[in-house]
């Protein structure tokens, strides 16, 4: 950690005040944050890690946020009854309670292999601290759905509670151009709906629109109550991080300019993104290449999405296992007022689902 990311760190916990914690279900918005169930007040006690680790992940964290250490992993693609490819990416948390009828747990983790013929999987759970029992039905969301697609594989599956329809949705790629939708009241079963974000609703030259997320999130000059963020490829091979906007959560519009650059933060590639509200605003957590050093990165965009404050260092990923110099696409949420992380941990298609705590 070099002394000016260090001093940097300083300034922000001493102007940044704390705000209401992170929720599962994914809102975002002000107006969310009281009825988000498990929503917590105030950080809680840090989990236990080794000196070093706390020592340096400490002076990351910018004003206001958890410290997050590494606790332990949840998933590992050895021990999965459903293991393809040997590996498994873009976990998604969600709370079940008052959402789904007769749930088999009150968390339902989403996740699954990004390589051919990859699959939208789930385990569950009582606790955010695991363990997790792997559905024996794996995948709920094939790289088949006759006839709505045949493609090469489906993966980063993106689960959001839609109150108004009382209904999970879920956002998946399949191929690297096509974000799709499917809709569930129980979580497990899905109707296909549509597709929503191919490389064509984008500038020419786009060539991967994938890893897309969404959230609640009030926009109202844009007359929108959701956004999507999504990682953006082109023919430069250069991953940057883009958003859109949406009235209802199926048909968007796209901002067609980054909404960070990977030379922003002096990466090659950023991906894997997540919208979290904190000291009344907003902002996206996202993560470099390891070539890049492999760490959660952060950046304010403003509640409109006009600022772009990047403020470095969310999460500084550890050089031992199971992260081995990489962590990637987090997904939060609190279970007793204690705040979580769950994320990708290690080499991209080599790696594990761990749980880290605040």
């Amino acid at each position: 950690m070099t002394e000016s990311r260090y001093d940097r760190r300083l300034f922000l916990r001493a102007t940044a005040a704390s705000g209401a914690a992170l929720a599962i279900g994914g809102a975002t918005a002000p107006a969310a944050q009281a009825a988000a169930p498990g929503a917590a007040t105030a950080p809680a006690p840090a989990g236990a890690a080794g000196p070093a680790a706390d020592a340096v992940q400490a002076a990351a964290v910018p004003g206001g946020f958890p410290d997050y250490r590494y606790v332990r992993t949840l998933l590992t693609p050895s021990k999965l009854k459903y293991n393809p490819t040997g590996e498994i990416i873009f976990p998604c948390i969600r709370g079940t309670a008052g959402r789904i009828a007769n749930p088999l747990g009150r968390y339902y983790l989403y996740y699954g292999p990004h390589d051919a013929p990859g699959g939208i999987c789930l385990a569950y759970g009582d606790s955010l601290e695991g363990p997790f029992t792997e559905y024996p039905a794996n995948p709920l969301v094939a790289n088949v759905w006759s006839p709505h697609y045949s493609v090469s594989h489906v993966a980063s599956p993106h689960v959001m509670w839609n109150e108004s329809a009382k209904e999970m949705w879920l956002y998946f790629h399949g191929e690297n151009t096509t974000t799709r939708l499917a809709r569930s009241k129980d979580g497990i079963n899905f109707t296909y709906d549509k597709v929503v974000l191919t490389t064509s609703m984008l500038p020419a030259g786009s060539t991967e629109t994938s890893y897309a997320r969404v959230f609640p999130h009030e926009l109202p000059a844009r007359g929108a109550h959701y956004v999507m963020v999504f990682m953006l490829n082109n023919t430069t091979n250069h991953r940057d991080i883009c958003w859109g906007w949406s009235a209802d959560g199926r048909n968007w519009t796209f901002d067609q300019q980054p909404l960070v650059r990977h030379s922003d933060v002096g990466a090659v590639n950023i991906g894997g993104p997540h919208l979290v509200y904190r000291n009344n605003s907003t902002y996206v957590v996202y993560n470099k290449d390891k070539s890049s050093g492999g760490d959660l990165m952060i950046t304010e965009v403003g509640n409109d999405f006009s600022k772009r404050s990047h403020l470095g260092v969310f999460y500084d990923s550890r050089s031992t296992a199971p992260e081995n110099g990489r962590s990637a696409s987090p997904s939060f949420g609190t279970d007793g007022g204690v705040p979580y992380m769950i994320y990708e941990a290690g080499e991209r298609l080599a790696g594990s689902i761990a749980m880290a705590r605040g």
